[in-house]
């Protein structure tokens, strides 16, 4: 068994389509007016053919759970986010952790977290001066894996050239 897909409950669908393909990149794979699967397996789901389907009233913004995507550019996403034609309503403001980190809230009011990657942390940790060693350290990653990092960070390096 596997996980194929992650269904959330929104209140207008055209309006959520427009919202992950905007923002987000995600395209339309099935469209069956009522349930919409978007490309990386989200499904949107209409709010009243889901309360049939249950037979309860669905509760929006519960901040009970989150969507999570990765970005290199989160210097770029921020841009995006405020110049795009969606308000955006933050959870908190961007964080600078290890990893940088922006949570907000989709048009239904469920969480979305978009954080760094880990190559991209790695490769900025690495090229500050710190060593493979340092860096898996601090990271708390295997060291291999920051190694495997370091040399296709060495590559991309001697592309420049």
């Amino acid at each position: 068994m596997h996980l194929k897909n992650i269904l959330i409950v929104v209140s207008d669908i055209e309006k959520s389509k427009r919202f992950y393909q905007e923002l987000f990149g995600l395209m339309v794979a099935v469209d069956f007016g009522g349930n919409v699967i978007l490309t990386e397996g989200l499904v949107l789901q209409e709010k009243k053919a889901w309360e049939n389907l249950i037979g309860r009233e669905v509760k929006a913004a519960a901040n009970d759970a989150e969507l999570y995507f990765e970005e290199n550019d989160m210097d770029g996403l921020i841009k995006k986010l405020e110049s795009g034609s969606f308000p955006i309503n933050y959870v908190n403001p961007p964080m600078e952790q290890e990893r940088r980190v922006i949570r907000i809230y989709d048009p239904d009011g469920h969480i979305i977290e978009i954080a760094e990657t880990l190559e991209c942390v790695v490769r900025r940790y690495l090229m500050s001066g710190m060593t493979v060693s340092e860096t898996a350290k601090k990271m708390r990653l295997p060291i291999d894996v920051v190694k495997g990092i370091e040399i296709g960070l060495q590559e991309s390096l001697k592309n420049l050239e």
